[in-house]
This record gives C-alpha cells, sequence and structure tokens, in this order.
C-alpha cells in the first residue's frame, strides 16, 4: 500500500474512491449510502446533519436502497456457503442416490431402467436443487472460495433481500439455459451459475461506482476462457447464471431513487418469468 491509497474511514484495509458527499471522509462498498448527490456515510445519514428531517427518512441505506445492516454483513453468503457445505456432506454420506435426486437433467433415468425423470417430467425442483449441489471436493472448494470472495460486498451494497434473489435467479437463470441446450440425458450440478452472476453484478456495481474495472474484466475473462476450453464444464450454465446476474444487478443499482423499489421487483419478475418461458419452451419441445 503505497502514501497515495486512499481507504475507507471505518475499514483502514479497504482502498476506495469515494468519498461522502457531507463530510468527504473516504468510504468503500459496504459504508456507502445513496443520497440525491453522491454517496454519504452512515454516521452522516443516522445524523442527518441538522436538516430537521424525520430520523426514520435518513435511516442508512445501500446504493440500492436497502437497509444498512451493521450485526453481521456477511450473514446470507454465510448461509448460501453453509447450504452448499450441507449438502455436499449429505452426498458424501449417502453417494449417488442424493445426487441422482437433486441433480439437473432434462428428460433421462439415472438407473437405465425404469420410467423417465428430469424437469421435463415435472421435477422442476432439479432447477433449483441442482445449484447447491456438488461431488468433488475442488469442485465445491473453488465455488465456496469464489462465493466467500464475491458475496460479501455485494450482500453489503445490495442488502440481504436483493442479494438472495440476486444469487438465486442467477443460479435458476443457468439452470434454464442447460436445461435448454444441452443434452437432456446429460446431469449437471454445481453453484457455478449463481456464481457467474455474482461476478456479473460485481462488474455492474463497480461500474455504479466508477471503479476501476480492469481486475474485474479480466477475471471474467479468464473464467470464460476456462468454461469454453476445459471438459465437462456446462457452459451454458456460466453463460446463463452471467446473463441473469448482470441483467438484475443493473435493475437493483440503475434503478431511480423514486421508484426504486417498484423497479427492483419488476426487474426480478421479469428475470423470473424470462426463466420460466424458457423451461416451459424446452418441456414442449422434449414432451
Amino acid at each position: 500500500m503505497n502514501d497515495q491509497t486512499v481507504c475507507c474511514y471505518r475499514h483502514p484495509g479497504r482502498e476506495t474512491g469515494i468519498r461522502c458527499t457531507r463530510c468527504e471522509r473516504p468510504i468503500c462498498p459496504e459504508c456507502m449510502v445513496g443520497a440525491s448527490v453522491g454517496f454519504q456515510c452512515p454516521e452522516c445519514v443516522s445524523s442527518g446533519s441538522g436538516t430537521g428531517h424525520d430520523p426514520r427518512a435518513s435511516a442508512p441505506r445501500t446504493i440500492a436502497g436497502a437497509a444498512v445492516h451493521t450485526s453481521d454483513p456477511r450473514l446470507v453468503t454465510k448461509i448460501l456457503l453453509g447450504i452448499n457445505v450441507a449438502v455436499w456432506i449429505a452426498v458424501m454420506a449417502t453417494g449417488s442416490r442424493l445426487v441422482d435426486a437433486l441433480e439437473l437433467f432434462g428428460r433421462a433415468t439415472t438407473t437405465g431402467y425404469g420410467p423417465l425423470e428430469g424437469v421435463a417430467e415435472g421435477e422442476w425442483y432439479r432447477l433449483l436443487t441442482a445449484v447447491f449441489l456438488h461431488q468433488t471436493p475442488v469442485h465445491i472448494a473453488f465455488n465456496m472460495f469464489s462465493l466467500w470472495w464475491l458475496g460479501p460486498p455485494l450482500e453489503a451494497a445490495l442488502g440481504r433481500l436483493r442479494y438472495t434473489a440476486l444469487y438465486l435467479l442467477s443460479g435458476l437463470g443457468g439452470s434454464a439455459l442447460t436445461y435448454l441446450l444441452a443434452d437432456p440425458r446429460q446431469p449437471s450440478l454445481g453453484a457455478s451459475g449463481a456464481i457467474f452472476g455474482l461476478l456479473g453484478a460485481t462488474a455492474v456495481l463497480l461500474r455504479r461506482l466508477r471503479y476501476d474495472m480492469r481486475p474485474v474484466i479480466a477475471v471474467l475473462v479468464l473464467n470464460l476462457i476456462f468454461t469454453f476450453t476445459w471438459a465437462n464444464i456446462a457452459w451454458q450454465a456460466h453463460v446463463g447464471g452471467l446473463v441473469v446476474g448482470t441483467a438484475v444487478a443493473y435493475g437493483m443499482v440503475h434503478a431511480p431513487r423514486g421508484r426504486r423499489v417498484l423497479v427492483q421487483q419488476l426487474t426480478c419478475a421479469v428475470a423470473l418469468a424470462a426463466i420460466a418461458a424458457v423451461v416451459a419452451v424446452r418441456t414442449l419441445q422434449l414432451t
């Protein structure tokens, strides 16, 4: 760290290029509260700076308009990580039975005989359960490391509810595109679609905050190269998650202040409707 580095006044180890528009102290994404002009720090917002406004109206808000949670800004990320690890432990304990019941495939049978299974047969839950399913230690380790790296800053910037919606919609978007384009007999599993959604959302957030985007662009390009060059990777899940995550995040952080909640809700609803439409189209093709 050189002498020219500016760090958040509340988190000295975090570099930032944003300052509070009231007190001009440097603030990181976790501390930024959206204002009519620029961003403010939590202390200035909570104090009201002598404006005489109702304190409830000036309660700290994130850049997406959510309430600022100071108790544990990583709570949802920890819960998501815990669910993934718990399912992986269950898979290790039960073997392939749990994988067969939860993985994503369109229309097939995992045993080679008996009735057909899959999303096309009405097992729509597989679109979501596959997002929390891993088999190998390397697979879950890579995805959980990425979740722990990308998740907390987004959770702090978007708020818990919006961040949860972003993660789930990204995962479903990856599953939907896999269901649409992949061989219906080919199983797919893993949180990669949701992780790529978080990566796209990070790029949107950094652009919104006017941060240097070169590092995240480099990471994104590198991951896309791996996606299309390594064997046994469901590129459809990565691309689907990236597209949905980027679109949802854009709607969340660029929603106009006066209609923020409505625009954010409509963004999530449109994303979910698009996912449902893709699933419906593919189901008609397979049945």
